[in-house]
């Protein structure tokens, strides 16, 4: 496979360095021919020069590679023709750069990742009896005893003399009222769900890093 020319390489310098796996490689430093010269660390620095033609894509911040960091330990020797491969294309290299060399202080900042948990609740319909009395007119019908005095007819002695005071019963009707209750359903109401959006604002406190150059001695 071929060197990628559609990659600006020299743009890539000071840029991120990652595998397939975007495992990091540490920070590119330099382009030396047809290698990559790569820096890992801090403190105890690895160097790995890369082949060009192992760069897969380049998205303006981070460039990548595609072999992972296992298989990345094979690049850490410098190869004897990136000199040489540097002077056949014009370019000058200056030894002396490598006693210059600079240190990336990576520098943290948070950042609010705020998602969104749907819970369910309950609102809270509530039926409840209510008494009120109502008036209804029933007619009722009764019979009533009325005394009619006329004279005798027919045969007009007694059968018997008159004895103690004798009660008579006749017999009277009379309607009265009985309720009962029925129920039923008088009406209908319809309970509607409708959705609404709400903008509720989130503040929380985030903690950034900065550099403190008061202590530096200054040349």
């Amino acid at each position: 496979m071929g060197i990628n020319d559609d990659i600006p390489w020299n743009q890539t310098i000071k840029k991120e360095a990652r595998g397939i796996n975007d495992e990091d490689f540490g920070e590119v430093q330099d382009i030396q021919g047809n290698y990559v010269l790569v820096q890992r660390g801090i403190l105890n620095k690895e160097k790995f020069y890369i082949p060009k033609d192992k760069a897969e894509s380049y998205d303006g911040d981070v460039l990548r590679f595609r072999f992972s960091k296992e298989e990345s330990s094979q690049y850490q020797n410098e190869p004897s023709s990136s000199t040489s491969s540097t002077a056949d294309e014009g370019v000058s290299y200056d030894d002396s750069a490598e006693e210059k060399e600079t240190e990336s202080i990576p520098l943290t900042e948070e950042r609010l990742d705020v998602s969104k948990k749907s819970q369910e609740d309950q609102a809270t319909v509530t039926k409840k009896p209510v008494t009120e009395s109502k008036t209804v007119e029933v007619p009722l019908t009764r019979e009533e005893v009325s005394i009619e005095r006329r004279p005798a007819s027919g045969q007009t002695e007694a059968q018997s003399p008159i004895q103690s005071p004798q009660d008579i019963k006749i017999p009277i009707k009379k309607e009265e009222a009985q309720v009962s209750k029925t129920p039923y359903v008088k009406e209908e109401a319809v309970v509607k769900k409708k959705a609404f959006t709400d903008t509720k604002e989130v503040t929380e406190d985030v903690t950034s890093e900065e550099l403190d150059t008061s202590n530096v001695d200054k040349e």
